[in-house]
């Protein structure tokens, strides 16, 4: 299998990265595409999913919404606290019921509150978008939001094949960044939404460091295209993209975050 996610890899044009694990804002729920609506819950932790790495201790995001036809609905007085735990650490996140009404595509985008990395001596913040469709019917997936950081879908993120492409363009606000750094990972833990943590047995094993967090660039246009040899939610960072540059006097890194679901051939 991993003799092929090379192959996919470089067909993508990937340049890859040193044992360093990224930082991801997850917005998790376990079926990006659904047959038919209903509550769903989604979780959050600040982490790294490929490795069940550090859980890192974030405050309550800035923003955090629903958008379904064009109606946006605020999801913060939804949230609730809780403790997600990985192989490294038990940190705080948060956690939200949400109602997927009709068919559709429901975008979650939650704006996290700018988190101090000690080690770089500079702050993150992560604009995430995972995207769920009810039906298969399509309707705003590939829009753009008007924030500040934003990937910008080119591919259904919910309806790819394990083994295609996903496709998307990097944004900071509304105007594409030419060669921007992306940083992909994948959920190699299975999130156990019951319990809150990552299962301890990851679905694949990386033949090296350098796969457990991979970068890429975009071209001079802001695209980027990226294959998915694996089943399962990928996630990609574009590296302080966005406006803003500073926070509380230091360097701020504001990141563009989307996730996407790769679907096995059966």
């Amino acid at each position: 299998m991993f003799k092929q996610l090379s192959v996919s890899l470089i067909a993508a044009g990937c340049l890859y990265a040193g044992a360093a694990h990224a930082h991801f804002q997850m917005v998790y729920t376990p079926d990006l595409l659904l047959d038919r609506g209903g509550e769903i819950t989604l979780k959050t932790p600040f982490t790294h999913p490929a490795a069940s790495g550090h859980v890192m201790s974030v405050d309550q995001p800035e923003a955090f919404y629903q958008i379904r036809k064009g109606k946006k609905t605020d999801l913060l007085p939804a949230l609730k606290a809780i403790d997600w735990s990985s192989a490294q650490s038990t940190g705080p996140a948060y956690e939200a019921e949400a109602r997927l009404r009709g068919l559709g595509d429901n975008i979650f985008v939650y704006k996290a509150a700018p988190y101090l990395e000690k080690a770089e001596d500079k702050y993150i913040q992560q604009i995430t978008k995972t995207i769920v469709n009810v039906g298969g019917l399509p309707t705003q997936w590939n829009e753009e939001f008007g924030l500040e950081a934003e990937i910008v879908p080119l591919t259904k993120p919910y309806a790819i094949y394990e083994g295609g492409t996903f496709t998307g363009v990097v944004k900071s606000d509304g105007k594409p960044v030419p060669f921007a750094e992306i940083e992909v990972e994948y959920i190699n833990y299975e999130p156990d939404l019951a319990r809150n943590k990552f299962n301890s047995t990851p679905t694949v094993t990386p033949p090296a460091d350098a796969f457990v967090t991979m970068t890429m660039y975009a071209d001079a246009n802001g695209t980027f295209t990226f294959g998915l040899p694996k089943a399962g939610q990928w996630g990609f960072c574009a590296l302080g993209v966005g406006p803003v540059k500073k926070h509380k006097g230091k360097e701020l890194s504001q990141d563009a975050v989307i996730w996407v679901q790769a679907h096995p051939i059966k």
